[in-house]
């Protein structure tokens, strides 16, 4: 398979000489293409740091990110927001859906920034809103679409401008359980219909039995892998509890 997103021996410090904290301590790893890659572990592991730096909303202290081949953390600050538009797609924890613009226009909002033609971005977000199934509600308003709507919404805008890599920090994190899994499972056709690459970091252990493979941190270095195979996502998501159980800390920040 090929490797899309390559880590090499990345380090992250904040603070001072007085008072250095090693929030990233030599993390190595690869992302192929199609993948749907998980990162776990208990607050002050590092996921959030690890994803803010493959994001380039953060810089690494030490190490390099490759983004097909693009080393990210060589990228001028000038250049890349526009890197960051072109290559990236993200779906937040609570969506972020503008009020005052239609399903439609959230949609196409990011190809209308990035000047693609009218009749290719009206083309392209309507493809998009059939595989996700709300090709009937583009004329609406969010607060006319029910929670699953929204949500497929702002997998839509994070898939419609075909980045390289999909990046979902907490998706679930403020949902109730069946939002949750509805969520999910539009993530999942993503990843499975329109065979868009994934990284989402996530403490909950039955969002994370929806991924390929899981990654574990613990104190800022890689504790454990899994992979799901060909394993039910029951089984794998009893794989996930036995190894939070080995992280230690409280369970109740990674349940």
């Amino acid at each position: 398979m090929t490797t899309l997103l390559n880590i090499v021996n990345i380090e992250k410090y904040y603070g001072n000489k007085k008072q250095v904290t090693k929030a990233i301590d030599t993390i190595s790893f690869q992302v192929a293409a199609g993948e749907f890659i998980g990162v776990m572990g208990a607050s002050g592991s590092g996921k959030t740091t690890l994803l803010n730096a493959i994001a380039t909303i953060d810089q690494v202290s030490a190490g390099h990110i490759y983004l097909n081949n693009t080393d990210i953390t060589e990228i001028s600050e000038r250049d890349i927001a526009k890197f960051r538009r072109q290559n990236l797609g993200f779906i937040f924890q609570d969506f972020n859906l503008l009020d005052t613009l239609t399903i439609q226009e959230n949609i196409a909002l990011a190809l209308t920034i990035n000047q693609v033609d009218a009749d290719a971005i009206d083309k392209q977000v309507q493809m998009v809103a059939l595989q996700l199934g709300i090709g009937d509600i583009l004329s609406k308003f969010p607060y006319e679409v029910s929670g699953g709507q929204k949500q497929r919404c702002a997998c839509a805008r994070a898939i419609v401008t075909k980045p390289q890599l999909i990046l979902a920090d907490e998706p679930t994190g403020a949902l109730d359980s069946k939002s949750a899994q509805m969520l999910l499972e539009s993530i999942s056709e993503m990843n499975t219909k329109l065979g868009a690459t994934i990284l989402m970091v996530t403490h909950d252990a039955f969002a994370a039995s929806y991924c390929s493979r899981i990654l574990f941190l613990k104190d800022g270095t890689l504790f454990n892998e899994l992979i799901k195979g060909e394993k039910t996502r029951k089984q794998f998501f009893n794989e996930i509890l036995d190894v939070m159980a080995l992280l230690g800390g409280d369970l109740s920040d990674v349940l």
